[in-house]
């Protein structure tokens, strides 16, 4: 890795950083280091030489400036719950955690738009916005800052309907590496004027700019919200009754796949007594006319494809715990295998190429003699191969990148690509060549213009060597 870095050696970096934030504000605490060293994928960690917790973006332009001076690397960090090494600080430097800019400064329930920095988490800004009618629909599952959510481009369960945090981010207030302040947007709902500068930093990874506060496009808390679990006898069958339901237009708010080993495990594991076959999981919401309506037509089409259990859950405390189960599949995966790790994969599809890819998927798994699980966002063509290995076992991690590079590749080759939602970071840089082609060098340009010292995360989503 030939990526520049500053002289950490002659510079004294929490020192230095005193002139910018109060001493408490910063750190070289072994213990605190260590917590920034990692995220939750199977990545080797690497230690910050010192991380900062600012509160205003004026400390962090302060910071960014600094660093460019002395061409310091710069990571931004939210909640470390990335699962492609985003955050793991390769290089050292500096780790600006952003944990206490968590204010949520305007809810415009006129408008329909929420400004919030960048440490509000996704919880904590839907349990505010419930009280003004609101939610903010973006669901990857994690209780994940915005900030990183925007990073990322995040998705999850709800994306079918609403879209990724690309469809949801209306403003971006970013920090560059020289601590200039800009924004990419404005409070308009559409815009013709100029470059779509929130669509380029979004999903940027913290390689481009740190953000300090965004402006979210928020919903109305639906009149009615109904979950269900539609049960089938094969895998094929319940994909092609998902991919039908969205070309008949039915309105369908999340709708995930479960293979039935996961079902399993969720059994032994949340204490649920879900019939152990492959299962979608649903969720209608509208007006009580309007679900009714979409129910009726979901029922009568998923029968013709052998769906033969269907079970809803109209209270909130039992579509709560379905999805909660869902959600904690990758942990429920981890503890129905004690001493084993798990690598989640997530390509995603045209969703005519979506029944061919998962299947394709489940062969390579088997094939291979490893242990896994297919789920995913099946209304998006976004899925996840949960493959279970054991660390320590290097046939296990060779035949494991294996089968992760034989999805991929099989993405690619319909048009798809190598990651839906969970970003690139380190776990993916191998195959944006073979994704973007001559189109790699101009994202490369368009990082050299703004971070020409790549003091910005550097090593990740693509090396400038």
């Amino acid at each position: 890795m030939n990526q520049v870095k500053g002289d950490l050696k002659s510079i004294n970096l929490a020192e230095r950083l005193k002139e910018i934030l109060p001493e408490d504000r910063m750190t070289t605490n072994e213990t605190v280091l260590l917590n920034h060293s990692q995220d939750e994928s199977l990545h080797p960690g690497a230690l910050p030489d010192v991380v900062v917790f600012p509160h205003t973006k004026q400390e962090v332009a302060d910071i960014l400036r600094f660093a460019n001076e002395h061409q310091i690397p710069v990571v931004p960090f939210g909640a470390g719950s990335g699962l492609e090494g985003q955050t793991i600080p390769i290089y050292g430097g500096i780790t600006i955690d952003f944990q206490e800019m968590n204010k949520i400064i305007d809810i415009n329930p006129s408008d329909l738009l929420v400004v919030v920095q960048p440490g509000v988490t996704r919880l904590q800004l839907n349990a505010e916005l419930g009280k003004h009618g609101l939610f903010f629909p973006v669901d990857p599952g994690a209780d994940a800052t915005i900030g990183g959510m925007a990073s990322t481009n995040a998705s999850g369960t709800t994306t079918v309907r609403y879209g990724a945090m690309k469809d949801n981010v209306r403003d971006l207030e970013v920090v560059l590496a020289d601590g200039k302040i800009i924004h990419t947007g404005s409070r308009a709902k559409k815009s013709s004027s100029g470059y779509r500068l929130t669509e380029l930093f979004v999903g940027s990874e913290g390689t481009l700019g740190a953000f300090t506060e965004i402006t979210l496009q928020v919903q109305g808390i639906p009149e009615v919200i109904v979950a269900g679990r539609a049960v089938f006898s094969s895998l094929h069958n319940a994909v092609q009754a998902a991919t039908s339901l969205l070309q008949v237009g039915v309105p369908i708010a999340r709708m995930e796949l479960v293979e039935a080993i996961s079902i399993q495990d969720m059994n032994k594991s949340a204490g649920t007594n879900y019939t152990e076959d492959t299962t979608l999981f649903l969720e209608f919401n509208g007006t009580k006319l309007s679900v009714d309506g979409d129910l009726e037509v979901t029922k009568e089409l998923f029968a013709g494809f052998g769906c033969y259990q269907f079970d809803i859950e109209t209270d909130s405390i039992g579509r709560n715990k379905l999805w909660e189960v869902r959600h904690n599949h990758l942990y429920i995966l981890k503890r129905a295998n004690p001493g084993k790790q798990v690598l989640n994969t997530d390509v995603c599809v045209p969703l005519s190429s979506i029944t061919a890819a998962i299947e394709f998927s489940r062969k390579c798994i088997d094939e291979s003699g490893l242990d896994g699980s297919i789920i995913g966002h099946i209304g998006d063509g976004n899925f996840h191969a949960s493959i279970v290995l054991d660390p320590n076992n290097v046939e296990e991690i060779a035949k494991v990148n294996e089968v992760n590079g034989q999805i991929v590749r099989f993405a690619l080759s319909v048009g798809g690509t190598c990651t839906g939602e969970h970003g690139v970071g380190l776990g993916k840089m191998k195959y944006q060549q073979e994704q973007h082609g001559n189109a790699l060098d101009v994202m490369k340009s368009i990082k050299q213009v703004l971070d020409p010292h790549s003091i910005l995360n550097p090593g990740k989503i693509f090396r400038l060597d």
